[in-house]
């Protein structure tokens, strides 16, 4: 029996879309906080439990039965080492024989401010003595796609990662590797995988992909990561999240959003999804 925390995010959707491909919808447990507000979930016929980090007990009923787990890593940046830990203990009582974890491209080198709860889950996973595979998933373009109807508005794309090289993939791709991750048998077993995108591109590559879809003038307008987060911050972001978002683009000015292994082709058995592709269905969904 497969399981997946965080089922009902956008990534745990697509990783049981995958899995219905070749998987029995009873073998999935799609492992949420709120079992409500997955209702679409359970018509398709997979089993959903509750799973909440902050209540263990919950964990140890979710998992009951599992074989492989699929870690989501949480949302709530600052507390995740301790929420993936409660979620360890409980696979690791429940008898589950894989964790597959989505960590952070390069998490044991990597100098995004993110990246450090990341190091402390894949040491927790390690330490559990469970075996494991280890998803570092680099960025997703639809990172990006988020701030097409602004930069469309205002005919500039904000970024401070200078010239630096981003190889982003769709999140349908890293869903398929997680669903490849779980249904490989012990072949990935103990395995890291650095994923990303086949093809990198800077910001101003992609304001220029814009305008040419669109039709309409859209420049890159490079800031310090300061004036990049205050944006960030005036465009509603909570400021928590838009110093992350800063962080990420300001450190992605030395690589760290770019990787050139195409372990994620690899491991999907097909070319990742170009950010052209990305742009043009952001663009048809406005």
């Amino acid at each position: 029996m497969y399981a997946i925390t965080g089922a009902s995010g956008q990534l745990g959707r697509l990783v049981i879309d995958n899995l219905l491909k070749t998987v029995s919808a009873r073998e999935i447990v799609a492992a949420v906080r709120t079992p409500d507000k997955a209702s679409d979930l359970a018509a398709t016929g997979v089993q959903v439990r509750e799973a909440d980090y902050a209540r263990p007990e919950t964990l140890a009923i979710a998992l009951h039965g599992v074989e492989k787990l699929l870690l989501i890593s949480s949302s709530e940046v600052g507390r995740r080492v301790a929420q993936h830990r409660a979620v360890v203990e409980a696979a690791k009582a429940a008898g589950v024989q894989l964790i597959a974890y989505t960590s952070v491209l390069h998490a044991d080198t990597s100098a995004l401010g993110l990246a450090e709860e990341h190091r402390q889950t894949e040491a927790l996973i390690r330490g559990a003595g469970t075996p494991f595979v280890m998803l570092r998933n680099g960025w997703y373009t639809e990172n990006y796609m988020a701030g097409l109807p602004a930069a469309l508005a205002h005919q500039a794309l904000l970024g401070a990662a200078g010239n630096g090289r981003i190889a982003s993939a769709a999140r349908a791709d890293y869903a398929a590797a997680a669903a490849t991750a779980l249904t490989s048998g012990d072949d990935l077993d103990g395995r890291t995988f650095e994923l990303a995108g086949d093809d990198a591109y800077s910001l101003a590559e992609l304001a220029a992909e814009i305008t040419r879809q669109s039709g309409r003038p859209v420049g890159y307008k490079n800031l310090p990561e300061s004036e990049y987060r205050t944006a960030l911050v005036g465009a509603g972001l909570p400021a928590g999240l838009a110093a992350l978002v800063a962080d990420s683009d300001a450190q992605a000015a030395h690589g760290a959003l770019f990787d050139e292994g195409r372990q994620l082709s690899a491991l999907i058995g097909r070319p990742t999804t170009p950010m052209a592709a990305s742009v043009g269905e952001a663009l048809r969904s406005r």
